[in-house]
């Protein structure tokens, strides 16, 4: 029975290292190698949303960075206004915005993040079909001017109305275009 201890001890550790995936030693993410992929993950190029929807598809590949995937999706404004899907845009943005600030470099980062939103939901709605693409597009530069003015705030009344107007003028202005 002594003899067998070792191989017994042995057989769990490989056992182990199989099921559970690790062989004793954890490799630590620096903060670097963090704040690295959130910036490979949160551009405005189709390659990067790529990568991103593909890293959220597969979470548990990434358990180490301690990401935070959790969302909103749009917050207060409708997920899919005149029936365009705008979730997974706003949850790209909710990505980069929840990760950012557990980082501590939100400030320096917010003008991309609220970029890589508008080139997200230019994107979508380019999948439409060219009569509806407008009011898409209208809707996409609405959102972008709504998390540009008043992302990571709280918004008052006023402000939604100060929204509302950007909102109106916006389709006043594609409709004077298309005449």
């Amino acid at each position: 029975m002594i003899r067998r201890l070792p191989t017994l001890l042995a057989t769990v550790a490989a056992t182990a290292v199989l099921v559970f995936g690790f062989a004793g030693t954890a490799h630590a993410v620096t903060a670097e190698q963090k704040v690295a992929v959130l910036s490979s993950w949160t551009q405005t190029s189709v390659d990067s949303y790529n990568a991103w929807n593909s890293a959220r598809t597969n979470q548990g590949a990434w358990v180490e960075y301690a990401f935070d995937w959790s969302t909103d999706f749009c917050s207060s404004s409708p997920d899919n206004p005149l029936g365009f899907d705008f979730k997974l845009s706003c949850w790209h943005h909710d990505f980069g915005y929840r990760n950012y600030k557990a980082m501590g470099q939100f400030s320096a980062n917010k003008s991309r993040l609220d970029d890589m939103f508008y080139a997200d939901l230019k994107r979508k709605c380019a999948t439409y079909n060219v009569f509806v693409r407008p009011a898409c597009y209208s809707l996409a530069w609405t959102y972008y001017q709504a998390v540009r003015a008043f992302g990571n705030t709280f918004i008052t009344s006023d402000q939604m109305a100060a929204a509302q107007r950007l909102h109106d003028r916006g389709l006043a202005q594609m409709a004077a275009a298309a005449v």
